[in-house]
């Protein structure tokens, strides 16, 4: 399995963490989970980090069977929406960049059986 995680690199503004929330929740992740082939859609807020960590309030991980259906999901129109949507949000809530890292996946399942 591959997984293209996108690092949200920098704040959410001030008092605008739980709208910043309900609005990724709301107005991107359908746009996410509309990308051709994914399997699944992980959002994940920062709750905390280590003392000099980087501020990295949101991680998006998008898992896909193989690179090809990747670079298919990110040459398709439900990128252009996805990407439109995104920046709408960050534009009222979030100061910063992002970066994206490609990784295969190695799940280990240790729920018991």
């Amino acid at each position: 399995m591959i997984t293209r995680f996108a690092l949200f690199q920098g704040r959410i503004r001030d008092g605008q963490d739980a709208a910043f929330r309900e609005a990724i929740l709301t107005e991107v992740l359908p746009e996410w989970q509309a990308f051709p082939g994914a399997l699944s859609v992980r959002v994940n807020f920062a709750e905390f980090r280590d003392d000099g960590a980087p501020s990295i309030p949101m991680i998006l991980a998008i898992s896909y069977p193989d690179l090809d259906t990747v670079h298919a999901a990110l040459a398709s129109p439900a990128r252009s929406r996805a990407k439109a949507a995104t920046e709408a949000v960050l534009a009222r809530f979030f100061d910063g960049h992002i970066h994206h890292h490609v990784t295969t996946a190695h799940d280990h399942d240790l729920t018991p059986a």
